[in-house]
Parts: C-alpha cells; sequence; structure tokens
C-alpha cells in the first residue's frame, strides 16, 4: 500500500477489528474477505480494492467514506478541494473522492471517476444501514440493484431501494462516468 492513506487506512481497519474483540477469522467470515487478504492489507502488503473496501465497512457497520475519513483521523468542518481524501481502487482504476468533511454529520457526499470499461460490484452488507442516491455528473452509468438495471445519463439522479447485490459499471469504451453519491447513514 503506498502513501499515507494507505498506512492509515491499514491502521484503521486494525483498529476498528481490535477494538470489537475480533480476530482475523471473525472478520473474515463478518466481510465474506478472505483472512489471508485482511492479513495483507493489514500488513500493508497491499490495497483493498473498492469491493473489498465495502465489505470490510459493511462488517463494521460503517459507510465507506466514514471507514477512509477515520483513517486520517480529521473532523474539520470545512475540507477545501485540495485536502479532500482521494483514493484509488487499485484493481479498477475507480477514483473516489470524499467531498463531505467528517465532522460528525450524517450526510456524506462523495464524487466517483469510473474509468471506460470498469465494473465495480458490493455486496447487500456494505449498504444495509445507509440511504443512498446517485446522480451522474458526466457520461453514463449502468448501475444493477440487484436483478434491477438502471442506465443512467448525465444529471439523472437516482435513490437506491432496499439494501441488494450492486454493480457500478461504465460500458462506454473511451468515456469516464462522473457520479456524486449522497450517503445517510440510517
Amino acid at each position: 500500500m503506498a502513501g499515507d492513506i494507505g498506512r492509515a487506512l491499514a491502521a484503521r481497519i486494525r483498529m476498528e477489528r481490535t477494538s470489537r474483540e475480533w480476530s482475523m477469522d471473525e472478520l473474515a467470515k463478518r466481510a465474506g474477505v478472505s483472512r489471508a487478504m485482511i492479513s495483507k492489507i493489514e500488513r500493508q502488503e497491499c490495497s483493498p480494492t473498492a469491493t473489498v473496501l465495502g465489505r470490510l465497512s459493511g462488517a463494521f457497520a460503517l459507510s465507506m467514506s466514514v471507514l477512509l475519513a477515520h483513517a486520517e483521523g480529521d473532523a474539520k468542518r470545512l475540507v477545501r478541494a485540495q485536502e479532500q481524501q482521494v483514493w484509488v481502487d487499485p484493481d479498477t482504476g475507480y477514483v473516489r473522492r470524499a467531498v463531505s468533511p467528517v465532522a460528525g454529520a450524517p450526510l456524506q457526499l462523495v464524487e466517483v471517476e469510473l474509468p471506460p470499461g470498469s465494473r465495480v460490484p458490493f455486496q447487500a452488507s456494505a449498504y444495509r444501514f445507509l440511504h443512498q442516491q446517485i446522480w451522474v455528473l458526466a457520461g453514463r452509468l449502468t448501475f444493477s440493484e440487484g436483478e434491477v438495471v438502471h442506465e443512467l445519463r448525465r444529471g439523472d439522479c437516482l435513490q437506491l431501494g432496499a439494501p441488494a447485490e450492486c454493480v457500478f459499471e461504465n460500458r462506454s469504451e473511451s468515456a469516464e462516468c462522473r457520479y456524486l453519491v449522497a450517503v445517510v447513514v440510517r
């Protein structure tokens, strides 16, 4: 894992696990992630993918935004654009920017850049405690919510239904897709 965010994220995942008095095996079972992968993440030998991070945050009953923000340990009410936390999925190149200040607010805004041809799945457990809306800023997003597939274009806004297996997909071969996710913890 490269950089300060990688070290901080590894430490935060370890802290979340140990504060619950969970072994790596217990976290692996709850998150559906192998014990070996959790060990590699905690030892900073690899960076979690968006899918793995979603599974881990779901097991902790935290949104990805909160897990990443807690990794930085910052509680400012104003976050300048150049200070916003950016995380890149090492598997897909998916870029996630935490737009909102953490400061304990229940609303979180997250901007995502999904490269052409990218597909990012998340388990329902990552969403069971969240209310979300997706607003497409540029390009096209194919969003699968269980068996329901939504084709979203620039300006479209979708309110997610009950927690289901989800897939964010940019089927374009050349155009990036950018969207904003508004997240409220229930």
